[in-house]
């Protein structure tokens, strides 16, 4: 499977006011993570990839958390993400966050390929392109 690697810094606006990370943040940065690994798998951007399959995105329909150790303002952490599971029109993504080499949090989330559909309320899954599923289950 594909694995990505992101280097993160918390900021002060990631932080409540004793400087530990709001938890929504690790959230936040999954999401950015699972772009990066779309983005790298099939060599563009996500403006382009989206303008060029005909999708709206790649929204969460379940994710999950464990909180190992605390980051704080100013850490910089590493976000490793790969696939752990690649359907038609879905896909699971792991992240663990490092903190000085340490797991500091462990993620898991359930993705679906959608296109704009008026007739269902505005979305519906799609296939994703043969490529990306190749790419992603290669690494």
């Amino acid at each position: 499977m594909l694995v990505n690697v992101r280097t993160v810094r918390i900021e002060w606006g990631d932080c409540d006011p004793m400087g530990i990370i709001f938890y929504p943040r690790y959230f936040a940065f999954f999401d950015a993570c699972t772009t990066a690994l779309i983005e790298r798998a099939l060599g563009m951007g996500k403006h382009d990839y989206l303008k060029t399959y005909g999708v709206t995105g790649h929204p969460v329909v379940k994710n999950h958390a464990r909180f190992i150790i605390p980051t704080r303002f100013g850490d910089e952490v590493d976000i490793e993400s790969a696939p752990t599971r690649v359907g038609r029109s879905s896909m699971d993504v792991r992240h663990r966050l490092a903190k000085n080499g340490m797991l500091a949090v462990e993620g898991s989330e359930t993705r679906v390929w959608v296109q704009g559909h008026a007739a269902c309320g505005g979305m519906k899954s799609a296939p994703m392109p043969p490529e990306l599923v190749e790419r992603l289950l290669q690494g």
